[in-house]
């Protein structure tokens, strides 16, 4: 059976002094969601985007903003975040020793709540709190940096995450090296969400890019 498939640019590979337009673009190019890759150069080697883009991003569309936060501590920044206006907050397993604690304080702002895991942790870091959840995002590269190649050994993953989400209201996300060849296989193995970057950012105008992405991704939907 097929299923809707959701296209989230990373707008880490848009062109920083043309942010709002891009934006703009994306939206109107048919984006799903907006996906902001939020590093603070400790959890992850690198630095991006604060609460103040997020903030400057919220008037300019109106569709889903994905903040995927590679932060630690994450706690004592959610609340910048949802003020900001990010529609999902998604934290790191990793980041912190009280995950419920965070995805707790992700719903008590009123916001979805989501949980990334790396491709060296296991599934069972989420599974006791698979009911507070609202995205469960699955890296098919190590966090930090765009344009890094896929783990295919990830595909594995994703097919036991969509066993462990079962009937759920969970979305099923991943992020890393998703392009043409490998949207397929991630949808096949059970994503909807994908996070793409580099492949949209081709300097192809996005309606064009994301619908071919979105169509090559189909055709692992059935």
């Amino acid at each position: 059976m097929s299923r809707d498939i959701l296209i989230a640019p990373s707008i880490l590979s848009s062109d920083f002094a043309r942010f709002g337009e891009e934006v703009r673009a994306l939206d109107e190019g048919g984006a799903d969601h907006i996906h902001v890759d939020v590093m603070d150069g400790h959890f992850v080697p690198n630095i991006t985007f604060g609460s103040r883009v997020v903030e400057a991003l919220r008037p300019i569309t109106k569709k889903t903003l994905d903040i995927h936060l590679m932060i630690a501590p994450v706690d004592p920044y959610l609340e910048a975040f949802a003020k900001a206006g990010g529609d999902i907050l998604t934290v790191h397993a990793e980041a912190g020793p009280h995950l419920d604690r965070s995805l707790q304080m992700v719903r008590n702002l009123g916001k979805k709540a989501g949980v990334a895991i790396n491709p060296a942790t296991p599934l069972s870091a989420i599974e006791h709190v698979l009911d507070r959840l609202d995205l469960l995002l699955v890296m098919t590269v190590n966090p930090g940096f765009g344009g890094q190649a896929f783990i295919r050994a990830m595909l594995a993953k994703i097919a036991a995450a969509r066993a462990l989400i079962g009937g759920r209201p969970i979305l099923l996300e991943v992020d890393g090296g998703i392009g043409h060849e490998t949207a397929p296989l991630v949808v096949a193995a059970g994503a909807e969400v994908l996070v793409a970057g580099s492949a949209l950012f081709t300097g192809e105008p996005y309606a064009g890019a994301i619908a071919n992405l979105r169509r090559a991704a189909q055709a692992g939907s059935s």
